[in-house]
């Protein structure tokens, strides 16, 4: 039994009754699915062996009573979740990141998080990172919305679709970056936080807009360093600590960075805070509005 998903373009193939059924259940998924009648980038496989041990340790966190362990084993990167009512599930990727091997505890939460990391140890070799933030497509180009958890993304990216013509909601949590021909697309994905929100569907980015809570609305470019500060905390933490993987991300990111502009935005939660990203980004004046 298999099934194949196309996520930004990379084919992943489902192997094994059990983890198919399971990946059919995580209803973001669905809109990826397609015919298994290609060369999958990588295979998730049901194992039915014994799961390595950790030779190093590189991450670990803590979420709602789940703990999460990131790091190698002596052929690959292993991930393991642990939640609190028990019940393992481990994971793991081979050196060539093409076999990734699943066992244990399917519980569709922990399954859903699993995916999102092997995928992203398996395509971050080809210029390919999933970004936490909430996205807008407006005039056929992808907007991201940047910043700590509690800052107001989702409330912007509402406000957008509320106030700026034409804007809708790609993402709301992960959509996934990747560059082609040397530029950087924006792809919808499977997971998107508490938001339902799964797009098969791909734009060119036209902006990066970190959001910090004032008592004002005020916008401005960053520089290239200043931007990379901005961009470098919403990609994967598991994965800052392996140097094969960060120095991945840290190409996507310099590209990303020489093609499209990062802002500062300082805002309410206010309509004119949208219009004021929006006429920037979009390079909007006074006498273009009238």
């Amino acid at each position: 039994m298999e099934q194949d998903y196309l996520i930004a373009g990379h084919r992943i193939r489902i192997e094994g009754g059990r983890l198919v059924t399971a990946v059919r259940a995580l209803t973001g998924f669905t809109p990826f699915k397609v015919a298994a009648d290609g060369e999958p980038l990588c295979h998730f496989i049901e194992s039915f062996g014994g799961a390595p041990t950790f030779k190093e340790m590189l991450y670990a966190d803590e979420i709602d009573g789940i703990v999460s362990h990131f790091g190698r084993y002596n052929g690959g990167f292993l991930f393991v979740m642990a939640p609190p009512e028990g019940g393992t599930l481990e994971m793991w990727l081979d050196e060539s990141k093409r076999i990734v091997s699943f066992k244990g505890n399917y519980n569709l939460r922990l399954l859903r998080f699993a995916c999102w990391i092997a995928y992203g140890v398996a395509t971050a070799p080809l210029e390919t990172v999933a970004i936490h933030t909430s996205t807008i497509v407006c005039k056929g180009k992808a907007i991201l919305f940047l910043g700590e958890s509690g800052t107001g993304k989702s409330t912007h990216t509402r406000l957008w679709r509320e106030h700026i013509e034409g804007a809708v909601l790609l993402n709301d949590d992960s959509p996934i970056i990747r560059i082609i021909d040397g530029k950087p697309w924006v792809y919808g994905s499977p997971w998107s936080g508490k938001t339902p929100c799964y797009k098969n569907e791909s734009y060119p980015l036209a902006a990066c807009v970190r959001l910090f809570q004032a008592p004002y609305n005020q916008i401005k470019r960053l520089s290239i360093a200043q931007g990379y500060a901005a961009l470098h905390p919403s990609c994967p933490p598991d994965f800052a600590y392996s140097d094969e993987l960060y120095d991945s991300i840290s190409g996507v990111l310099s590209i990303l960075l020489s093609t499209v502009p990062v802002y500062h935005l300082a805002c309410l939660p206010n309509a004119a805070a949208a219009r004021l990203s929006y006429e920037t980004i979009f390079g909007i004046c006074e006498k273009d509005k009238k």
